[in-house]
């Protein structure tokens, strides 16, 4: 069967979009966007991590409901809040100053989710609120106290524990740029491939320089910077204040790849697609040929990467990535396959190689913006040298367990982990041990930082470990040696 080539953008107008070998491009604009304490086990020892932060989560947890916050006073004094005065001996043990307060952290957090749930009553005067620790109150900003006044008393909270502040902040919405996420153009919708210094990159067919750009959720987004089609098939956009480059790549499922470089796969190499069309998920294949030269009805584009990996109008200008690794390899160009009935072994899409664009921008001191400290090709990860590894992802105050069910040993032995979270976040680590019905958490490392390690001397048994997201989702890498 001949199969046309075709870019892959979705068409306000008839024209590109009939053409994909026509390029893969835009489709019509659419409306506006349509810790709970653990069990009793001991601890592994601290292997990094701020003081303060230990402290705080020490004493939360130590303190419960007398707890009243804590902060930072003079760049390194440790001030800790409770209500109880008898507690002030066990603050001083951990190193912290302690200040006897009216109103138990939980109080005031209490007093701000009423203010939450009032909030579609609060003015356009009232900016925010917040539990504000050093005050030991819930502070709401407003340029008319007045109407702030109005608001606490409406969300029928005690007014003793706010405390109203005049603010002239306007504050406003910013939104992230994903790889693989749709963007629209005043004729096309495309979909964004990788981000860079000051916007993100896409395909050349999608718009010219000058053309202006609106996010998904039609907010004003950016303008092109630059566009070459045909011949190349890339373009950079180059956004407003309110859109912040992130180095990710949607997967659909609420997690994303994380972009950490952009070396070449070779040829055989697997790598996948990320488009606003065929949002349902990752689409994934080998890399067949580089160097391709394919011609359009709308002229020829050389240089160009060949993937087994289907696409459909819209796609065009999303993110292809390696499957391991996260390396950013090409734009959405074009295809000759469609995603409508699945994926095989006919279907066959083109990609820009990232390289070129980014070259170009870099003149300019512009880069593709990638995360920090994670490892690229060469480099191992910190739980690589374990015998089991697993990939998983865990959304904040919620739980994941590992390996998939769990594993049983029939001798004794050291139980070893490693678990590799993502910047920002505090994921804790617990090793369970079924006892009866029962799970029991035999070791844990609840450090405040991403990265966790355990090494327990345990008898025969069943066993598992539980990966706990106390603060920030991601995804996380768990590594680990059984005897």
């Amino acid at each position: 069967m001949s199969r046309k080539h075709r870019v892959l953008g979705i068409a306000v107008a008839t024209g590109l979009v009939a053409a994909l070998a026509t390029p893969a491009h835009a489709q019509e604009p659419a409306s506006p966007a349509s810790r709970p304490q653990a069990a009793a086990a001991p601890l592994a020892p601290a292997h990094s991590g701020d003081r303060a932060a230990r402290v705080q989560k020490q004493l939360r947890l130590t303190l419960g409901k007398k707890f009243g916050g804590a902060w930072v006073a003079g760049g390194s004094k440790v001030v800790v809040a409770t209500t109880d005065a008898s507690a002030a001996k066990a603050i001083e043990a951990a190193g912290a100053e302690p200040k006897i307060v009216k109103f138990g952290a939980a109080a005031l957090d209490s007093v701000q989710t009423r203010l939450d749930r009032h909030a579609a009553s609060a003015a356009k005067s009232v900016t925010s609120w917040y539990v504000d620790s050093q005050s030991n109150r819930v502070v709401v900003n407003t340029s008319s106290p007045a109407a702030a006044q109005k608001f606490v008393a409406a969300s029928g909270v005690d007014a003793g524990a706010v405390r109203i502040v005049r603010s002239a902040a306007k504050p406003h919405l910013v939104y992230d740029i994903v790889g693989g996420e749709r963007y629209w153009t005043s004729k096309y919708g495309c979909s964004v491939a990788f981000a860079v210094t000051g916007g993100f990159i896409s395909a050349g067919h999608c718009g010219g320089v000058g053309e202006t750009t609106k996010g998904s959720n039609q907010v004003a987004q950016g303008t092109f910077g630059g566009s070459s089609f045909p011949g190349d098939d890339y373009s950079w956009i180059d956004t407003n204040s309110q859109w912040t480059p992130t180095p990710k790549v949607t997967k659909w499922n609420g997690s994303y790849e994380s972009v950490l470089g952009a070396t070449e796969s070779p040829v055989g190499a697997r790598a996948c697609r990320s488009g606003g069309t065929t949002n349902s998920r990752l689409w994934c294949g080998p890399i067949q040929a580089r160097n391709v030269t394919v011609n359009y009805q709308e002229g020829s584009v050389s240089g160009l990467i060949q993937a087994n990996i289907c696409a459909d109008p819209g796609d065009s200008g999303g993110a292809l990535i390696s499957e391991t690794g996260g390396q950013a390899q090409g734009i959405t160009s074009g295809t000759s396959g469609s995603c409508n009935n699945g994926q095989d072994s006919q279907d066959t899409t083109y990609f820009q190689p990232v390289s070129e664009v980014l070259q170009i921008l870099a003149r300019d001191g512009r880069q593709l913006v990638t995360e920090g400290g994670g490892p690229g090709p060469g480099n191992p990860g910190p739980c690589d040298a374990y015998q089991t590894k697993t990939n998983a992802s865990v959304t904040t105050g919620a739980s994941n367990y590992q390996p998939s069910g769990d594993y049983t040993t029939t001798a004794s032995g050291t139980h070893t982990a490693c678990l590799d979270g993502p910047d920002g976040v505090d994921f804790d680590l617990y090793l369970q041990k079924l006892n009866g019905g029962t799970w029991t958490n035999v070791a844990a490392s609840t450090s405040p930082d991403p990265d966790e390690r355990i090494s327990y001397d345990g008898a025969p048994g069943t066993y598992r470990y539980r990966v706990h997201a106390y603060n920030g989702s991601g995804e996380f890498t768990l590594g680990f040696n059984k005897p």
